[in-house]
């Protein structure tokens, strides 16, 4: 079970192949004929059972069809399992040129027996042509790995692993080699060989107990493999395994960004003495498609450092550098619990990324960010699922949960609620106790830690607990009965906490397999939810309804400058630490809120809040935004060139970034009965409240009353919309309106005609 054995069987396979040609071939060594041993066997890492990988080779006026049968035949006679083929040099060289596979078998020739300056000419022949061919063999060999992993799953988390072709397992190890034999990037060596070697030792202690060749780990021989192995039962060994498997799969994917940055470089050209770097938050810049820090950054000085770079790199899918997150994970001050506003919208942000989460949340694992960022992430690290439906260990299975309730983010109002739900809905598996139950207690201590007030803490813990209840009672009860109904409702409490629920029921079931969110299971759901939902409805309507109507906002002095002429526009300024608070003052007018938001959105200032409402005659608008060093005197500067037509915003704002999901925008008819409310949700960026502003404004449409809320990476904004001189629109003119800011939102460039 160690290399040591490993080399005994290749030295033995060795002795019978050069036994055998010896016996054919009068002169072993005579020119223009070699027997070369390829792939593992050319590595000398035979297991147990392995085949034996050879090739005859002979130069193309050599004829050996009458000695190659006579070669064979011994080693059949000895029991070898034989994967041969006879070939001419000429023949070998561009079956590699044409066969990604035989060309990575060939990059590990060695010579057995007969003519050594053939197999020579063979190995300087394929790995200068391999290094020749680089750029374009990468793609097809990224190809071919990305094939295996949809089709065999990861190591470090599939329900039946198979140790060769999984990601992250003996494949993507031959495939780093080879990477590095293109000379074009490097990869942690001792890494890579230790958990190559550990796999090798896997496989041979899986050959013996399994009787046979074989790289797929059942679940039913975990035990005997813990026992041939050493190691204290079945849950140890699928951990030690599972970990390499993890490790492997951090290198592959690191060593392949890196690949697709040297691949997007010119092959020619100026080239710089160092990576550019370019910074895109403070303490924080992108080099060589890497995170990594400024070379100034104080990471003891800034709690939420590692967070911020983490947010950014799942973003906009770079890699987070190891070497950057390890420094982090060691130098950063714990995050001061309560956590603050600022640290926990980061973290929504990360948990929302898509799925450039995946390959960051991985790095934070393995260099330890997850332990400082999360302790509790422990009880289900590499964590098996008990039940054979999951594709995926219970950590990767919440992570998979994120990126699937990402995709949904738009059907709620509260995405920081759901993500991190979404991140601890299985946090208490692992014992013999209800993981619900136990997963709802250390959920809300996380939240509570997270810096969520009491009634988050609530939603939070409670889609824990309840994030089986819809799937379950949809399948197994009788919707048609108003108990059922009524069970249910009771349970879930309230409309909120119905809407995340039946999100975070379709995230986790996409996330868990290919068919647990079936058709028929999807429409059993949305019917209860859509009963629950109108249960809640009429429980609500028998309490009294809300008075509807525009919230009131206090009342602030207005400034004598703006009652002496409406026109006049006040901005006044209240610094804090790393943000502002901006009110705006002036004659009532429309178009006034989108002038401002504007003023804003040129400036690349990041609005988190906004409050705007109508005071007599005049308008009001507060607005949070993320900078401190803001003069009021050049805003208002701004805001009249915009307000007199001399600068045009549209022509200046430009989306940046990937693309997002499309954004939502829904008219709620019961919210008020003064004014038309437009709620909108939508990818968070400077422009947003611009572009609704301006499309409303474009209608002729008063914005009455305006409350914009960034809760992570989504902008969940509410309008209070009137006709001028008037009070809520019709449904004509409702889906007027709705239909402008969707346009505007999808596609900016309208607003410019």
């Amino acid at each position: 079970m160690t290399a040591a054995e490993r080399q005994v069987r290749a030295d033995a396979a060795d002795a019978i192949c050069t036994a055998a040609f010896s016996r054919v071939v009068a002169d072993p060594t005579r020119a223009g004929t070699a027997l070369v041993a390829v792939g593992g066997f050319g590595r000398r890492e035979l297991a147990p059972y392995s085949d034996l990988d050879l090739v005859l080779l002979h130069d193309d006026d050599v004829d050996v069809t009458a000695v190659a049968s006579e070669i064979w035949y011994p080693l059949w006679d000895a029991g070898a399992a034989l994967d041969h083929s006879v070939r001419a040099l000429s023949a070998v060289t561009t079956a590699a040129k044409q066969d990604l596979r035989v060309a990575l078998g060939l990059l590990d020739a060695r010579h057995l027996a007969g003519d050594p300056s053939l197999t020579m000419r063979l190995r300087t022949s394929v790995l200068a042509r391999w290094r020749l061919d680089a750029r374009d063999r990468l793609l097809e060999l990224r190809e071919l790995v990305s094939a295996r992993e949809s089709r065999f799953g990861e190591l470090a988390h599939a329900s039946v692993p198979d140790l060769k072709e999984s990601t992250g397992g003996l494949r993507d190890a031959t495939a780093l080699k080879a990477l590095v034999a293109t000379w074009l990037v490097d990869v942690p060596h001792a890494d890579l060989e230790r958990c190559r070697l550990h796999l090798l030792d896997v496989r041979d202690a899986l050959h013996r107990v399994c009787g046979r060749s074989t790289d797929r780990v059942a679940p039913e021989v975990w035990a005997d493999l813990a026992d041939e192995l050493g190691l204290d039962g079945p849950e140890t060994a699928q951990r030690r395994v599972r970990e390499t498997g993890r490790r492997l799969t951090h290198l592959s994917r690191l060593t392949w960004s890196r690949v697709d940055a040297v691949l997007a470089r010119p092959v020619a050209g100026v080239h710089r003495r160092g990576p550019a770097m370019e910074r895109v938050a403070p303490g924080i810049a992108v080099s060589s498609g890497e995170i990594v820090l400024e070379a100034d950054a104080a990471p003891e000085a800034d709690p939420v450092l590692l967070l911020r770079a983490a947010a950014i790199a799942a973003e906009r899918r770079l890699i987070l550098a190891p070497a950057t997150a390890s420094r982090l994970a060691r130098e950063s001050p714990p995050i001061p619990a309560p956590w603050n506003a600022e640290a926990r919208t980061l973290l929504t942000r990360l948990l929302a990324a898509g799925p450039g989460l995946l390959p960051v949340w991985e790095t934070l694992d393995e260099t330890g960010g997850l332990g400082w960022l999360l302790p509790e992430w422990e009880h289900v690290r590499l964590l098996p699922h008990a039940s054979i439906v999951h594709r995926f260990t219970v950590d990767r299975h919440l992570v998979e949960t994120c990126i699937e309730a990402a995709r949904l983010l738009r059907r709620v109002a509260r995405p920081d609620v759901l993500m991190t739900a979404a991140l601890l809905h299985d946090i208490g598996k692992g014992g013999p106790r209800d993981h619900s139950v136990v997963g709802e207690r250390i959920a809300a201590g996380v939240a509570r830690r997270l810096g969520f007030d009491q009634r988050e803490v609530d939603l939070v813990s409670g889609l824990v607990r309840r994030h089986l209840l819809l799937a379950e009672v949809a399948t197994t009860r009788d919707l048609e009965d108003p108990a059922t109904i009524g069970f249910v409702a009771d349970l879930v409490g309230d409309g909120e906490m119905l809407e995340l629920l039946e999100v975070l029921t379709e995230a986790d079931a996409r996330a868990t397999a290919g068919k647990a969110w079936s058709h028929w299971r999807a429409g059993l759901v949305h019917e209860l939810a859509s009963r629950v939902r109108a249960e809640l409805s009429g429980r609500t309507s028998l309490e009294g309804p809300r008075p509807p109507d525009i919230p009131v906002e206090p009342e602030i002095d207005i400034p004598p400058t703006v009652r002496e002429n409406s026109q006049q526009v006040d901005v006044r300024v209240a610094a804090g630490p790393g943000s502002s608070r901006v009110t705006v003052t002036s004659g009532d007018r429309v178009g006034l809120l989108a002038a401002v938001a504007a003023m804003f959105a040129v400036r690349r200032t990041s609005v988190s809040s906004v409050r705007a409402w109508v005071q007599g005659d005049y308008a009001v608008s507060v607005w949070d935004v993320e900078e401190s060093e803001l003069d009021g005197a050049v805003l208002r500067q701004g805001l009249h060139a915009i307000l007199d037509g001399r600068l045009e915003p549209a022509r200046r704002l430009r989306r940046s970034g990937r693309a997002g999901l499309e954004p939502s925008v829904a008219v709620r008819h019961e919210a008020s009965q003064r004014a038309t409310v437009l709620e909108v949700r939508v990818d968070d960026w400077a422009g947003v409240v611009f572009l609704v502003c301006s499309a409303l404004a474009s209608l002729g449409l008063s914005v009455r009353s305006a409350h914009v809320t960034t809760l992570g990476p989504q902008a969940v904004d509410v309008f209070y919309v009137q006709e001028v001189g008037a009070g809520a629109l019709s449904d004509e003119r409702s889906a007027a309106a709705a239909h402008a800011v969707r346009r505007a939102l999808t596609d900016p460039v309208t607003l410019e005609h």
